[in-house]
């Protein structure tokens, strides 16, 4: 039996994983459990599967699982959690900002009870000021809008019981926003801090469009709350046109005005009105395409092959 599983998405990540694994092996033998460390390959495109191979050599606790495209990293998490055997996992990025050193703390929390140790950035000075503060306006968002309250500069990297890991592999979802999963499975949580470093090679694949993206697919999948507010700001509109036709008539009948409206003042309340009808139309519609995504049920992602120290090369669909 594996008494621990690290989880590790790559992606184009051929200059760091000799550095990775040179810090990283070393740390997992002092803790004195047994464990392996699941490489999950998120259709790299430069010697990425290549190098994790040749280290599989010298490591043979190392599992490579390669997937047939770029699913992006919430899929080739997933796959990796799927995938891992320990009865802990701690999932963390190939990049070394999720330091080891962290790991032999969390094993010791994990045996002292908890299900759930859950690593806080308590300071983020290799991210740019804009990062940390649109960072910072994600998190005050999602958790004034959803069900459930998400840690604030808290990523995937923790360690997790395999009760919770079982939660998580219940859960069908397709479009998968982990931090939220995560934090919706409960179980108990112990939390430490860290300072979180730069990054040792490569660049990240973070660019703010996918930030934006994965912002939104955050809120809509924990939270219902942005559609019932688009029904009473319709509502609030729909009232505020009856009071403003109610005035209309009133001057017309009451005070014998029969002066026309300016065009300027018409094009306003209509453009005004327009923008909120469309506003919501695309609300509605971020929710319905999350649902036409969920009911096509097809697979969160596709193996294209797995390599482990005690099977050959094997191929999925």
């Amino acid at each position: 039996m594996t008494d621990l599983s690290i989880v590790i998405p790559m992606m184009n990540e051929a200059d760091g994983v000799d550095r990775l694994f040179e810090i990283l092996m070393p740390i997992l033998r002092a803790t004195a459990v047994s464990f392996e460390v699941v490489c999950v390959d998120d259709g790299s495109t430069d010697e990425t599967v290549n190098r994790l191979q040749a280290l599989q050599a010298q490591h043979p606790e190392i599992a490579i699982v390669e997937l047939s495209r770029n699913f992006g990293k919430e899929a080739a998490l997933t796959a990796g959690i799927f995938e891992a055997v320990g009865q802990a996992v701690i999932p963390m990025d190939a990049d070394l900002q999720d330091p080891p050193e962290l790991i032999p703390q969390m094993i010791d929390h994990w045996r002292r009870g908890a299900e759930v140790v859950l690593a806080v950035r308590s300071l983020r000075a290799s991210d740019s000021w804009f990062k940390r503060k649109t960072a910072g306006a994600f998190y005050r968002v999602i958790n004034l809008l959803g069900e459930i309250t998400i840690p604030a500069n808290a990523g995937d990297f923790r360690l997790m019981d395999r009760r919770v890991i079982e939660a998580i592999r219940a859960m069908p979802e397709r479009s998968r926003f982990n931090k939220g999963i995560f934090s919706w499975v409960g179980f108990r949580t112990v939390a430490i801090q860290y300072e979180r470093p730069e990054r040792h090679a490569g660049t990240t694949k973070w660019k703010y469009r996918k930030l934006l993206r994965f912002a939104m697919d955050g809120i809509i999948s924990f939270s219902s709350l942005p559609l019932r507010v688009w029904s009473l700001i319709g509502m609030i509109v729909a009232l505020g046109a009856l009071v403003y036709g109610g005035f209309i008539i009133f001057k017309v009948l009451v005070l014998g005005d029969r002066s026309v409206p300016g065009y300027a003042s018409l094009m306003t309340v209509m453009l005004f009105t327009n923008g909120i009808v469309l506003i919501g139309l695309g609300v509605i519609g971020e929710y319905l395409s999350q649902v036409f995504t969920e009911v096509k049920r097809r697979p969160i992602y596709l193996i294209r092959s797995i390599y482990r120290n005690d099977q050959d090369n094997a191929a999925q669909d």
